[in-house]
């Protein structure tokens, strides 16, 4: 059976819909959500993009010493701000669903080749498509070197 592009990108777009629906996502949205009702966490996450500003104006016009003061307190609010539990858990759900989405992207890839070396009648055990294992078998291997 051929699929089409639309085809595809509809199937693609229910397993978004599967993803967005698991235990990864639903931490990842309540976590967020805290982060975002904490008035301290805004305050600090607020300076930082202003010293942020800073110093990206700091280095554009070679101000060294203002620079590294400004990245002082940079490391100092991101410090602080990784330091609050929520935070943790907001990054570790972030890391999470990254790991989710790699671990499917990886699938989609993996199973992509096999059934190419499949229908091939290559050799999955060495991942070599048919044309490749019949090249060998007749001795025309080629070589680049």
């Amino acid at each position: 059976m051929t699929y089409s592009k639309d085809e595809i990108v509809a199937k693609a777009r229910e397993v978004a819909d599967m993803i967005a629906e698991t235990e990864e996502v639903d931490f990842f949205k309540r976590a967020e959500a805290q982060i975002n009702e904490n008035q301290q966490i805004r305050e600090k996450i607020a300076s930082l993009k202003s010293l942020q500003k800073q110093a990206v104006n700091f280095q554009h016009y070679g101000k060294e010493r203002a620079l590294a003061l400004i990245e002082g307190k940079i490391k100092k609010i991101e410090e602080e701000i990784d330091a609050v539990p929520i935070v943790q858990e907001f990054k570790q759900s972030q890391s999470d669903v990254n790991s989710l989405l790699q671990m499917v992207s990886t699938a989609i890839a993996n199973q992509v080749t096999n059934n190419i070396i499949t229908d091939t009648e290559g050799d999955l055990l060495r991942g070599e498509t048919g044309s490749k294992v019949k090249a060998d078998a007749k001795g025309g291997g080629s070589s680049c070197s």
